[in-house]
C-alpha cells in the first residue's frame, strides 16, 4: 500500500453545507464562516454558489458573502457556477480563483432532478460551456462525474457505463481545444463501498493514467471515511470535504441524512497515516464547534467531540 506524502483538501461546507440547512443563516455569519476556516490553512474552500435564487434560495447572497470574506495568501477561493449568467457573477466580484468544470451525471433521473436536462442534453451543451468559458478566460480544469457510484433513484451505477461517459465527455472537450487536468468522481448521495471505489478509481487510473482524480465523498451511510481511505491507498491525493460534516445533496430524494465526510477527521486519519495536509488540525476543531453555534446543532463530526490524537500526546508529553 502506497499513501501520496501530501494530498490537498478542498472545504466545501461554505457552499454545500449552507444549501440544505433546514433555518436560514445570516449573512454575517456565512462569512465568519469563510473566515475562521482561511484561518486554517485550508488550501482551498468553495465559498459559495452563483446560481438561481429560485432553485437554491440559500445561496441568494451570494454577490453578499463575496464581498464580506477577506483573501488570506496561500488560500484558493472557489465557488460554483452553472451557466454563463453565474459565471459572470462569480467573475465581477474579483473575489474567487475561477476554474472552469465540465459537469456530467452518470444517473438519468438525478441528472433531470438537479439540472432539469438529460445526460443527452448535458452532452449537447458541453461545446457551448467550453466556449463560454473561453469567452471568459476561465481555464477549463475538471470533468466531474456526478452519481459515480450510484443514485437513491436508479440504484448502483455501471463503472462500464461512468467510463464511458468520462471518455465520451474528455472526446467532446478534446475536440474544442480543452483538455481536463482533473477527473472528480462524486458520491453525490452516498453509495459508494470500499470495493466499488477501488474498481472505479482503477479503472479510471488505467485508462487516464495521465489524470489527477478528485474523490468528493458523502458520509450519508458511514462508508465517507473508509472510502476516503481506499482512495489514499490507490494514490488519489486530492479530496472533498466538509466542516463537521456539513453538507448533503437537496435532490437526493431524502431529507435528514449525513452530509460531506467531515474535514476534520479526514485531516486527522492522513496526519495519522503520516500525510501531510498543512492544515491545522486544532483550528479546525474550533472552528467546527463555532459552526454548531452558528446552525444551532450538533453535527456529525468524530474528532471534534473525540478530539485528535495529537492534542492527547501532547497532553502526555508536557
Amino acid at each position: 500500500m502506497t499513501f501520496p506524502k501530501k494530498v490537498k483538501i478542498r472545504e466545501v461546507g461554505p457552499r454545500e453545507g449552507m444549501q440544505i440547512e433546514k433555518t436560514s443563516i445570516a449573512t454575517e455569519d456565512k462569512i465568519r464562516l469563510v473566515d475562521l476556516l482561511s484561518e486554517c490553512n485550508l488550501p482551498v474552500i468553495e465559498v459559495t454558489s452563483f446560481v438561481s435564487p429560485k432553485w437554491v434560495p440559500e445561496m441568494a447572497d451570494a454577490e453578499l458573502v463575496a464581498a464580506g470574506f477577506k483573501r488570506r495568501p496561500g488560500t484558493e477561493y472557489q465557488c460554483v457556477y452553472l451557466n454563463s449568467k453565474g459565471i459572470e457573477r462569480a467573475q465581477a466580484t474579483g473575489k474567487f480563483d475561477l476554474e472552469g468544470v465540465i459537469s456530467i451525471t452518470a444517473s438519468e433521473t438525478f441528472s433531470k432532478k438537479n439540472t432539469n436536462r438529460s445526460i443527452e442534453e448535458t452532452f449537447k451543451e458541453i461545446k457551448d460551456r467550453i466556449a463560454v468559458l473561453g469567452e471568459l478566460n476561465v481555464p477549463v480544469s475538471t470533468l466531474a462525474v456526478m452519481t459515480a457510484f450510484g443514485c437513491n433513484y436508479e440504484g448502483d451505477v455501471d463503472p462500464k457505463h461512468v467510463i464511458k461517459l468520462i471518455d465520451r465527455a474528455i472526446k467532446k472537450a478534446n475536440d474544442d481545444g480543452v483538455d481536463p487536468e482533473y477527473i472528480l468522481l462524486g458520491d453525490t448521495v452516498g453509495w459508494a463501498n470500499p470495493v466499488s471505489v477501488e474498481i472505479l478509481v482503477g479503472q479510471v487510473q488505467d485508462r487516464w493514467p495521465d489524470k489527477k482524480i478528485n474523490l468528493h465523498l458523502h458520509d450519508t451511510r458511514g462508508m465517507g471515511l473508509v472510502n476516503a481511505f481506499v482512495g489514499l491507498k490507490m494514490g488519489v491525493s486530492y479530496f472533498d470535504a466538509s466542516v463537521g460534516g456539513l453538507g448533503g445533496c437537496p435532490f437526493g430524494g431524502f431529507k435528514g441524512a449525513a452530509g460531506n465526510i467531515a474535514t476534520e477527521d479526514l485531516v486527522h486519519m492522513c496526519h495519522e497515516l503520516g500525510i501531510e495536509t498543512g492544515i491545522d488540525l486544532e483550528k479546525l476543531v474550533e472552528v467546527t464547534r463555532e459552526a454548531e453555534k452558528i446552525l444551532g446543532r450538533e453535527l456529525p463530526s468524530k474528532v471534534a467531540k473525540g478530539r485528535s490524537l495529537s492534542s492527547y500526546r501532547h497532553n502526555i508529553l508536557v
